[in-house]
């Protein structure tokens, strides 16, 4: 070989391969949902804060109303949606922030995976500490204020609704992951965005409550899933941009 040819080779950028299609795509998702999930366990800082924060709220909001309220159904609907948004914004901004805190965000970031695939995987850990939470707060919310929230329809757009708070809120942990008040920044953000998923939720959730018709209740339905599909498609597409300025 040539000294010319060895040169060029030397001068050449090296190119981490980060194809393989969707199957491999998975992978790599699956793999930093694992990490994120296999850090909670040791540190049990995410999970377990929203959780008892989600609690601690339910007990005062019930002892709170259960004084001036003549029926109960009449504001579940709301504190429901008041303890899944402020109990997120607990753990959401630690999901990227500690990974700027404990520095390992420049080795992930230097892996050969996916900007997309970082944050579709920190979205389902996100997704799953939610889920945690709802699973803690409803059986207590049913014996707080003796409402029945176990129906189909409000289960589904509670889901609905979660994975829509999932996406922005990961989407905004990773914008302000390194601002030195993210903190703060996170929940100015990200609880304006989430007007018209609050909205939906607690319109669902008291019209089931009520009685009225599924079928007039449909179109929140919609608002939710289209939300969810809007911010999906957004996220995969800006998250490069993201992520290529931490």
């Amino acid at each position: 070989m040539s000294s010319d040819s060895l040169r060029g080779l030397l001068g050449r950028p090296v190119a981490m391969r980060t194809g393989g299609g969707s199957a491999a795509f998975l992978r790599k998702v699956w793999a930093v949902a694992a990490k994120d999930v296999r850090a909670e366990l040791r540190a049990k800082e995410v999970a377990s804060t929203m959780i008892v924060f989600g609690l601690l709220a339910v007990v005062i909001f019930g002892l709170a109303f259960d004084l001036r309220v003549p029926k109960s159904s009449m504001v579940v609907p709301g504190i429901l949606g008041v303890i899944v948004l402020f109990a997120g914004v607990l753990g959401l901004h630690r999901s990227c922030g500690a990974e700027v805190d404990r520095d390992p965000l420049a080795g992930l970031l230097l892996a050969p995976v996916e900007p997309s695939a970082i944050y579709f995987g920190k979205l389902a850990s996100n997704l799953l500490y939610l889920f945690l939470l709802e699973l803690f707060v409803l059986p207590v919310m049913l014996v707080m204020f003796d409402t029945n929230l176990f129906q189909f329809h409000i289960l589904l757009g509670l889901s609905l609704g979660t994975l829509g708070y999932a996406e922005v809120g990961t989407f905004f942990a990773a914008l302000t992951a390194n601002s030195r008040a993210r903190e703060s920044m996170l929940p100015v953000l990200l609880l304006p965005v989430m007007v018209p998923v609050f909205m939906a939720g607690v319109s669902l959730t008291a019209g089931i409550l009520d009685g009225r018709p599924v079928s007039g209740l449909i179109s929140w339905l919609v608002i939710l899933a289209v939300f969810d599909v809007i911010f999906f498609v957004a996220a995969y597409w800006i998250v490069d941009l993201i992520w290529d300025g931490i």
